[in-house]
């Protein structure tokens, strides 16, 4: 989607928005972190973010792999930097090309700095001078297929001779086809507010959106001042030196300045605001929720599941929950459907699975998970014994460590009313790595377990999904036929299969009925991609945890007997109103094998 048709629905909609800048870090650590880190602002529901492009292109790669892989897994629109720097027409044509592979449909144009060492900026051979120049081949060369962002400096360019000329270089940068402007910082908001009448009165008609600095350092804001040579009002130099040394005070009036400019901007007309996140995510988040942005309206999921941005995926409206606490594997793996279309998961033999090598976390096969320590702290030094490895599944239930193999995020909030029921069958043997609650006729605006359009009412089968002994299963399948609203499929790594529901079984878990629509079942238990997740589930014992220990250690040899001999479980209860898919778990009198 087109950023600028989000800003002009939320303008029309009277909607106040937000967007977030990063910039591409050094090491792949940095990387890593980048990625947790917008995964995690991510539920704020920004209108966009944006990558930047680096000094003189120099990490140009990085900057479209960082930009691919926000659009392709986090579900969020990308807009991507592009400068002139050193850039070609034949590069430049060959960069957008990369662009649009990854799916990204907008781009921030912008002439560029000088390259690291360079006093001056200087045209390549073959390349442009101006940012309007970038805009016109855009155009010319994709039409309308990029949305295009441009920056607009509101106390007038470094280069420029004055404002009027600047204002008169910003309108041929809009008149050529930038859709939206985005400011350079400032920190006084009436620099802002004269740049935007300036604007107005040369005819330029399109957005403006201030860009916003929190202050997180007194030498990282005085490095930003002094690079953008940005004018800074002497009130605020006067506050800042005596507490320059005292970094928890400057991050406190960071936060405090930014609060106090967002509400004058937005208050003097400001369709939204843009921040400059210098990769960092606290101050940010503060503000944004003490501006109130984050309402129940504008933070209500479209479906249960974050959809992906890319153009390919605009029309999935239902997947498999077995990869609900892994979205990006299951995004991975389906990047080459094409029937999202259809609207029903129905037959899903005919797309195939991508194999599980293609899960890479979106950086050099650099893998999304905690280094090694840490994941030994959460799930165990030395475990020897299954209630070892059951402690840790508990200490999940309850919130005390952040993620399993299974389970990329926290404890949803929705878990949180069975979550005594987890932890019981937890201690008695059965190692749940996915689950929801039933749910009858809750309103779509719910906090917990909301989704969809306003007016709407959600509705979900109670589901488990576990790993389970031989013999704990031989348990459950001894007494299963005497709970007839109950549907399982079970299935060992060899495929080894049982199951009540069929070959070709497709149970819808979750729906939604709104106004004027027709049902929406976003999540499904199905069959076929029971057995490819499977594969996964299963080899995430050895990648993720026995790989922690020795291979002639006992831990490594318990984890790697419980890959052989368990089975995956799920299991359905179709009964939303009145059933109770715990009980089966009482009736087998399977005692806790751990002390509370």
């Amino acid at each position: 989607m087109k950023i600028i048709d989000k800003i002009n629905h939320a303008i029309q909609s009277k909607k106040t928005f937000f967007s977030f800048e990063y910039f591409t870090p050094k090491t792949k650590e940095g990387v890593l972190n980048l990625y947790n880190r917008v995964e995690r602002m991510a539920a704020l529901e920004p209108a966009f973010v944006d990558v930047t492009w680096g000094a003189g292109g120099k990490t140009s790669k990085l900057s479209v792999e960082i930009s691919g892989a926000v659009q392709k897994y986090y579900g969020l629109e990308v807009m991507m930097h592009l400068t002139c720097t050193n850039m070609s027409k034949a590069k430049l044509s060959e960069t957008l090309e990369k662009v649009k592979d990854t799916g990204i449909t907008n781009i921030l144009a912008l002439r560029g700095d000088p390259p690291i060492g360079a006093k001056n900026w200087e045209k390549c051979d073959g390349g442009f001078s101006y940012a309007s120049d970038l805009v016109k081949f855009i155009r010319d060369e994709y039409g309308d297929y990029f949305g295009i962002g441009v920056a607009g400096y509101p106390e007038g360019h470094l280069e420029s001779q004055d404002k009027a000329t600047d204002i008169k270089y910003l309108k041929e940068k809009v008149d050529v086809g930038a859709d939206f402007i985005i400011t350079q910082l400032f920190f006084d908001v009436n620099e802002y507010i004269s740049f935007f009448q300036r604007c107005r009165e040369a005819d330029i008609q399109c957005p403006i959106i201030p860009g916003l600095m929190p202050i997180q350092t007194y030498s990282g804001f005085k490095r930003m001042t002094g690079f953008c040579q940005t004018k800074v009002p002497q009130e605020i130099i006067d506050t800042l030196e005596p507490i320059q040394s005292d970094d928890a005070a400057i991050k406190e009036y960071g936060v405090q300045l930014c609060l106090e400019m967002s509400q004058k901007l937005l208050d003097n007309g400001a369709p939204g605001v843009h921040f400059y996140t210098l990769n960092l995510e606290k101050s940010t988040t503060r503000i944004i929720e003490e501006l109130r942005l984050v309402s129940a309206s504008q933070s209500r999921r479209a479906l249960p599941w974050r959809p992906s941005t890319l153009p390919s995926r605009s029309q999935e409206d239902v997947r498999p929950i077995f990869w609900s606490n892994r979205p990006k594997s299951y995004i991975a793996r389906t990047m080459d459907w094409d029937d999202f279309p259809n609207g029903r998961w129905g037959d899903s033999h005919s797309p195939a699975f991508g194999d599980l090598k293609d899960y890479y976390v979106v950086h050099h096969g650099l893998e999304a998970r905690a280094k090694k320590e840490n994941r030994q702290e959460m799930w165990g030094e030395n475990p020897s014994s299954v209630d070892d490895i059951a402690a840790a599944f508990v200490r999940f239930c309850e919130g005390k460590i952040v993620r399993l193999p299974w389970c990329e995020t926290p404890i949803q909030k929705e878990t949180l009313s069975i979550m005594e029921e987890l932890i019981d069958i937890n201690r008695r043997g059965f190692l749940t790595i996915n689950s929801q609650p039933q749910v009858n006729a809750v309103p779509s605006s719910d906090p917990k377990v909301g989704w969809g359009m306003p007016g709407g009412y959600i509705y979900q089968k109670a589901y488990i999904e576990f790993f389970v002994s031989e013999e704990n299963l031989r348990h459950l399948l001894g007494c299963i036929d005497q709970f007839s609203s109950l549907t399982y499929h079970a299935v060992n790594v060899e495929g080894k299969t049982y199951s009540n529901g069929g070959d070709r079984y497709v149970n819808a878990v979750t729906w939604g009925v709104f106004p004027g629509r027709e049902i929406s079942q976003p999540t499904v238990v199905d069959s076929h991609s029971f057995m490819t997740w499977k594969d996964e589930a299963f080899q995430l014992w050895l990648d993720e945890w026995a790989s922690l220990y020795q291979e002639d250690s006992l831990s490594h040899k318990l984890i790697s007997e419980i890959y052989e001999g368990y089975y995956l479980m799920s299991l359905v209860e179709n009964d939303y109103i009145n059933g109770n898919i715990f009980e089966i778990f009482e009736k087998l009198a399977i005692p806790q094998k751990m002390s509370s």
